[in-house]
């Protein structure tokens, strides 16, 4: 987990945000949404293998590729444990 925390502070220092906006298209949410599945899978597959540590970080990559299309408003969902605390 360190090398990923020192990889993730090492991109945000070096990072250079795009100038102008940009369009993301379908075709761009729909591999994007290919990613992720692929990454459910992964994280399926490592764990029915008792590699729980490749299973999670498949996972939360999952999860942060979900995240960040609903944070730019190109998907819309809730995460089941919200949907049930409304209930």
């Amino acid at each position: 987990m360190s090398r990923y925390i020192v990889s993730a502070e090492k991109v945000l220092i070096e990072m250079e945000q795009a100038k102008d906006s940009i369009m993301v298209g379908k075709t761009d949410v729909d591999m994007t949404i290919e990613h992720i599945r692929a990454y459910l899978a992964d994280a399926k597959y490592y764990k029915s293998q008792k590699n729980f540590e490749t299973s999670l970080a498949s996972i939360a990559y999952c999860e942060g590729l979900l995240d960040a299309l609903k944070l730019l408003g190109l998907v819309k969902f809730e995460w089941p444990a919200k949907q049930e605390n409304k209930k």
